[in-house]
C-alpha cells in the first residue's frame, strides 16, 4: 500500500508508570490538522496489522495494547480481523453508538474480545453504554473535587478510564489519586522529579569503565578481567550471548569466548543498552523504554544509508540522546565520562554530523512534529520506510526482556 504520512506514537502509562500500550495515529499536518479521513485511518489499521503480526510468532508487541482511532465503517474491516482482539482497542465517537447497526457491530467486537474506547464523551450527561471498555476523560487541575465524584461513580463500573492529555507528573499523580487506569501525554520524554541519585550509580560506573576500554581497543584479556570483577555483569553477558537471537548450537560458558564471538562493535552497543537500563532509582521507566526504542529506530533508519559500523553507532547515539534525562545530568557531563566518537558527540549535543539527522527524525516521530517530513526528505527516506523502522523498533524493544515497569 502507498503511504505518504508518518506514524506518531504516544505511550499509555498505568498508575505504576509502566507502559501498557501505545496510541498510534497519523501525523497531523498543517493542511489536515483536526480532520479525520476514513481511508487514512483504515490504511493505518491495515499497515499495523501487516507489520506487527508474524506468522511464526504472532503479535510482536507482547502484552502491549494498541489504541487506534476508528470510524463506524472500519468495524467490519478485513484488517481488523488480523489484529489480536485482546491487544486492540478502537476509539469511537459517542454519536457512532447512536446508530443501531454500528452498535450491533460494537457488541459483536466486544464479544470477540476487542476493546472499544469512547472519546469526547459527556461524562456528566447520559449514562455510558455498557458495550464500551474504555472512556477518555479530560483532566482539569482546577476542578478536582467535582472530577473525584464523577470518576468515583465510573470506577464502580467495569469501564477503564484513560486520562488525556496528562502533561506533567503532578497531573499524573492527581489522576492516579482519582482512580484513572491509564494516562496519555508527553511523560515519555519527561524525567520524574523527586529524590533520586544523580549521575552514575555503581553498576553504571562499571559499565562505563568497560565501554571506555572497548573504545580504546584494549585487549580481550583486560576486558575479561573487568567483567570478572562484576558477577552480575558477567552473568548478563553470558545470558545475552546464549539467547535465542544468536542461535548458537553449543552454549558459551566462558567470558573470553563470549567477548570474541560478540566483537567490539556489538559489545559497545550492548553495553550502551545496559547503561540506559541499569538505573536503580525506579523513576520514570517510560523514559528508559523511549531511549531503547529511539536507539533502535535511529539504527534502522540508517541501515540502508550508512555502513554497518555507522548504523551501530546510530544505536548508541539514539539511546544516549536521553541519557542526560535518565541520569539527571547535563549531556556535556555524560560525554565527559564516556569516550564517544566526535560524530556521536555531535549528534548528542546539537543533532549535527552524519548521525544527528537520523536521531532527530526518530525523536520527531515521538511527537507530532512538523520536522518529520523535512528530515525524512533530506535523508531520502520515504514515509513508508520511516514507518516500517518505527514499528520494527517497537517490536524489537518488546523482545529484549527489558521492561519499562
Amino acid at each position: 500500500m502507498h503511504i505518504e504520512n508518518f506514524i506518531v506514537r504516544e505511550p499509555l502509562l498505568d498508575p505504576k508508570q509502566g507502559v501498557i500500550g501505545y496510541d498510534l495515529t497519523w501525523q497531523d499536518t498543517g493542511e489536515t490538522a483536526g480532520q479525520v479521513h476514513e481511508d487514512d485511518l483504515e490504511g493505518l489499521l491495515r499497515f499495523v496489522a501487516e507489520q506487527l503480526n508474524s506468522e511464526e510468532t504472532g503479535w510482536l508487541l507482547g502484552d502491549k495494547k494498541l489504541f487506534l482511532t476508528a470510524t463506524a465503517s472500519m468495524l467490519a474491516s478485513a484488517a481488523l480481523k488480523q489484529m489480536p482482539p485482546a491487544s486492540t482497542v478502537l476509539s469511537l465517537q459517542p454519536e457512532d453508538l447512536a446508530d443501531a447497526a454500528t452498535l450491533a457491530q460494537v457488541q459483536a467486537l466486544r464479544g470477540a474480545g476487542y476493546g472499544i474506547s469512547l472519546r469526547h464523551a459527556d461524562l456528566a450527561g447520559t449514562p455510558l453504554s455498557s458495550d464500551i471498555s474504555h472512556v477518555e476523560v479530560r483532566f482539569s487541575a482546577g476542578d478536582f473535587a467535582a472530577q473525584a465524584r464523577r470518576y468515583a461513580a465510573l470506577k464502580k463500573s467495569s469501564l477503564r478510564m484513560i486520562g488525556r492529555p496528562v502533561s506533567s507528573w503532578q497531573d499524573y499523580d492527581a489522576c492516579a489519586m482519582l482512580g484513572l487506569d491509564a494516562f496519555i501525554g508527553k511523560l515519555h520524554l519527561t524525567p520524574r522529579s523527586g529524590a533520586r541519585a544523580k549521575g552514575l550509580n555503581p553498576a553504571q560506573q562499571i559499565i562505563v569503565q568497560i565501554m571506555n576500554m572497548v573504545g580504546r581497543n584494549d585487549g580481550i584479556q583486560k576486558i575479561e578481567e573487568a567483567f570478572k570483577r562484576d558477577p552480575g555483569l558477567s552473568y548478563e553477558l553470558l545470558r545475552f550471548i546464549n539467547s535465542a537471537a544468536f542461535g548458537l548450537k553449543a552454549e558459551v560458558q566462558s567470558l573470553r569466548a563470549a567477548l570474541s564471538l560478540l566483537g567490539y562493535e556489538a559489545l559497545f552497543q550492548w553495553l550502551s543498552l545496559l547503561l540506559a537500563t541499569a538505573s536503580s532509582s525506579g523513576y520514570s521507566p517510560v523514559l528508559m523504554e523511549t531511549a531503547i526504542i529511539r536507539g533502535r529506530f535511529a539504527e534502522l533508519l540508517g541501515q540502508k544509508h550508512l555502513a554497518r559500523g555507522e548504523s551501530e553507532s546510530l544505536f548508541v547515539a539514539g539511546i544516549f540522546s536521553l541519557l542526560d534525562r535518565l541520569l539527571g545530568v547535563e549531556m556535556k557531563d555524560v560525554l565527559a565520562s564516556i569516550k564517544l566518537s566526535e560524530q556521536v558527540a555531535a549528534a548528542l549535543l546539537t543533532r549535527s554530523g552524519p548521525y544527528g539527522p537520523y536521531v532527530a527524525l526518530a525523536e520527531a516521530c515521538e511527537l507530532n512534529s512538523p520536522l518529520v517530513g523535512p528530515l525524512s526528505a533530506s535523508l531520502k527516506i520515504s514515509p513508508r520506510e520511516v514507518n516500517l523502522a518505527h514499528l520494527s523498533a517497537l517490536a524489537w524493544a518488546q523482545n529484549l526482556g527489558v521492561r519499562a515497569a
